[in-house]
């Protein structure tokens, strides 16, 4: 059993406790995730299944789309709303205050890890220091965000909802605790689904209640899907043959740009998936990065 499943991740789940699930639903103990959502958070979650497992560090999945919502006026430890209560503020910000500060946010920009978060320190998780009570130093690492698109949001109430486009490694938590510091009010994420990631949609995902009484051969996707963000190669009979077995292939005897750089999707001349190819320029050969 081999294959990509798309689930929408519920809320009060872990990543692993969908995998759990999974697990049972497909009869399989060989599922992985990509891209860890928090408890709190919904949305894209890819499960890669048996041979496939093998494409988790190589998958795409840089850029992602979360739609978000926060309050203003109350700051956590954790930066929502499962945190300790650390300020609270009464404040009156409107519409047109929360639109006009976010271009500010919009741009290549380093960012604060949170200290509730997965990022490693001398290898430790920053959430089991942040559990223990402590406070360590951070470096700040070097996020895009694309676009911030205004929703909707209740003055009265004082929560706005936002849809962030983003790179890997962006915090949304950390983004919305800048902009309550922007506004002289903190803020807190109180709402997050994430809407794209993998070069998938949410639209494409399958609840995880719904999945359960699924068979595993309306749930699993080809492999090929898992890495269709990456260009086509299809190669000869014998390169085919060669590359299976091992084999580099030279990149002037392939149908390539002398520029082209990184992993490339290899195919047969019967147009089926043998794995995956990375390009070297200096060695001029396409290697092996991965073989199904």
């Amino acid at each position: 059993m081999n294959g990509l499943v798309l689930i929408n991740k519920p809320t009060d789940f872990t990543s692993f406790d969908v995998v759990a699930v999974m697990r049972r639903v497909l009869g399989t103990r060989k599922i992985g995730h990509t891209g860890t959502l928090d408890p709190m958070a919904t949305g894209v979650l890819p499960l890669l299944v048996g041979k496939a497992t093998r494409l988790c560090d190589l998958m795409p999945s840089g850029d992602k789309t979360y739609r978000a919502t926060l309050k203003f006026g109350v700051t956590t430890d954790t930066l929502d709303c499962t945190g300790k209560i650390l300020t609270q503020t009464e404040c009156h910000v409107t519409e047109e205050e929360f639109k006009a500060i976010l271009p500010n946010f919009i741009g290549h920009q380093m960012q604060l890890p949170p200290m509730y978060s997965a990022v490693s320190v001398d290898g430790v998780r920053l959430y089991d220091l942040a559990r223990q009570g402590k406070t360590v130093e951070r470096t700040p690492r070097p996020i895009t965000v694309y676009s911030i698109s205004y929703i909707e949001g209740n003055q009265e109430t004082q929560t706005f909802t936002v849809e962030v486009a983003c790179s890997k490694g962006t915090y949304i938590r950390s983004l919305i605790d800048d902009m309550g510091k922007a506004l002289g009010c903190g803020a807190m994420m109180t709402a997050l689904c994430r809407t794209a990631a993998c070069g998938f949609d949410l639209s494409e995902c399958v609840d995880l209640e719904q999945a359960k009484g699924m068979t595993p051969e309306a749930l699993l996707l080809p492999i090929e899907k898992a890495v269709q963000g990456y260009p086509a190669l299809t190669v000869t009979a014998p390169q085919a043959t060669r590359f299976q077995n091992g084999g580099p292939l030279d990149l002037e005897r392939l149908p390539i740009s002398n520029k082209t750089e990184g992993i490339l999707r290899v195919y047969d001349p019967a147009n089926t998936l043998i794995g995956l190819g990375v390009v070297e320029q200096e060695t001029k050969r396409l290697k092996i990065q991965c073989l199904f």
